[in-house]
């Protein structure tokens, strides 16, 4: 099999899972180098490894460039990107920057790895919230032909990076112990607290932030259907790792609630876990970890015709992130496109 010389860009919880997720799934690198702001030593996935300042020269003999990217950031691969195209990478970039770009492929290799045999060198991950939703939209996108998407989200802050997760925990520790929680990464206290805003106003829908416009947007590009009606509530929840999401689908028919379970389990990607006379259904502590995207509480929707309630639930930092560009690099070998 063909090796690959393999960089990570960003050392942060997506680059540091990436570097993982290729190691466990025995990714055919030759060379694997991890990029960051700075030069360093680090333990990654038990293993000590150097940390290299990202510089352009760094991109020589690399074949696949993973930009770990995160969450409302904008950097490494708007500087480094399409530079290291030029030398002869394919970039893969889980960061927000070049999404909606005409020409960068916006991919969930499960849905639409067509996408990927045009691409110039540059293929985009998608939001993490857009990932885990269009995963379990797609078989009934495809079945029963969607009209209408109603979603309300419940995101973890490792979505905003591991400063967000200790902001966190020192906010549950200053409450037991009766002190003031300090505040730095959210407008507001994030322990005990609900907070209907990921992201900047968006300019071109009044009223929505932008991780709502992402979900808008992006799932529109994936799906090809730029007229398809989405509404989108983002909330942070203080929750450590793991996103949420309650859904409902309308749809050109009625869909058979039996066969949409049957679809979305027999579906790459996807785990049914829907007794909810059992209380079984997945929740964040229990899909944390884990490379699937979950989905329960598949039911018939009581206030639109020819619709479904769903609840879904994913690991925002794996299946959101990591393991979604790695994949998109798996897929491209499958294809011959590497």
């Amino acid at each position: 099999m063909k090796k690959y010389n393999v960089a990570v860009v960003g050392a942060g919880m997506v680059g540091r899972t990436m570097l993982e997720v290729l190691i466990e799934r025995n990714f055919p690198f030759g060379g694997l180098k991890m990029l960051a702001t700075r030069e360093r030593e680090e333990v990654f996935a038990g293993k000590r490894i150097k940390v290299e300042k990202t510089q352009f020269e760094s991109f020589g003999n690399v074949d696949i460039a993973l930009f770990a990217g995160t969450e409302g950031e904008k950097g490494a691969s708007k500087i480094y990107g399409w530079e290291a195209v030029k030398k002869g990478a394919v970039v893969i970039d889980n960061g927000g920057d070049f999404r909606m770009e005409p020409q960068v492929p916006l991919v969930i290799p499960e849905v639409n790895p067509q996408h990927l045999k045009n691409h110039k060198g540059f293929i985009a991950n998608p939001n993490c919230s857009t990932i885990q939703m269009v995963m379990a939209l797609f078989p009934i996108y495809k079945a029963y032909e969607i009209e209408r998407v109603i979603v309300s989200t419940y995101q973890a802050v490792s979505g905003t990076g591991k400063k967000a997760v200790d902001e966190l925990e020192k906010q549950v520790a200053a409450h037991v112990n009766g002190s003031d929680a300090a505040r730095e990464i959210y407008p507001h206290q994030i322990a005990f607290n609900v907070i209907p805003e990921i992201g900047s106003l968006a300019p071109e829908f009044p009223g929505y932030y932008t991780e709502e416009a992402k979900m808008i947007k992006e799932t529109r590009k994936i799906l090809g259907a730029p007229e398809l009606k989405i509404s989108a509530t983002c909330v942070r929840v203080p929750v450590s790792n793991g996103h949420s999401e309650s859904i409902t689908v309308q749809c050109s028919r009625k869909p058979d609630v039996s066969k949409t379970r049957e679809m979305l389990a027999s579906f790459p990607g996807l785990t049914v876990m829907d007794e909810p006379e059992k209380s079984v259904y997945p929740t964040a502590l229990s899909v944390s970890g884990r490379d699937d995207v979950f989905v329960g509480r598949i039911r018939e929707s009581t206030a639109l015709e020819n619709a479904l309630d769903l609840w879904v639930v994913g690991d925002n930092i794996r299946k959101g992130a990591a393991l979604n560009t790695v994949q998109i690099a798996e897929k491209m070998i499958e294809m011959g496109l590497l």
